[in-house]
């Protein structure tokens, strides 16, 4: 495989995540609203409303843009500051030691199921911290070729 044809599978699969957790968390608004609760963040109810409400639609904004090849460079910063945010926001809660579920991904469509011993392990602070801190390496280290490179014509 080809180095351009990595780079822009590597895209696609941040775009592709980006779009899973943010249909997920549009189709079930409250249970994600009341997993952003269980980190014990320290900010107002307000928001974390405010969080619920934007978050999903940047991340499926952002992933779409990613999947297309269009504005790049955005989509790649953002990303990459959501990934950011997100390894920060589970880091904390693992480095607490609360006993969460992440609220990243719905994982019903691989057959996962919530509670049981896989979805207890793919959804703990930990797991989410490693995903959240590997796709932000990822999205950053394209940004950071996107930007040596230039835009190039869309692929």
């Amino acid at each position: 495989m080809s180095s351009d044809r990595f780079l822009r599978v590597l895209r696609w699969l941040i775009g592709l995540v980006l779009i899973w957790a943010a249909v997920g968390k549009l189709a079930h608004p409250l249970v994600f609203f009341a997993s952003l609760l269980t980190y014990n963040l320290p900010l107002p109810e307000s928001a974390l409303r405010a969080v619920a409400t934007i978050l999903p639609w940047t991340e499926l904004i952002c992933g779409l843009l990613l999947l297309a090849g269009r504005l790049r460079p955005g989509a790649l910063a953002l990303s990459t500051a959501l990934f950011v945010a997100f390894s920060l926001a589970t880091g904390q809660a693992l480095f607490r030691g609360l006993d969460i579920s992440c609220g990243c991904l719905d994982l019903g469509p691989v057959g996962v199921r919530p509670g049981s011993s896989s979805g207890r392990l793919l959804e703990s602070a930990g797991f989410a911290f490693g995903r959240a801190l590997a796709l932000a390496i990822a999205s950053g280290a394209l940004l950071r070729r996107e930007r040596a490179e230039g835009i190039r014509p869309m692929s």
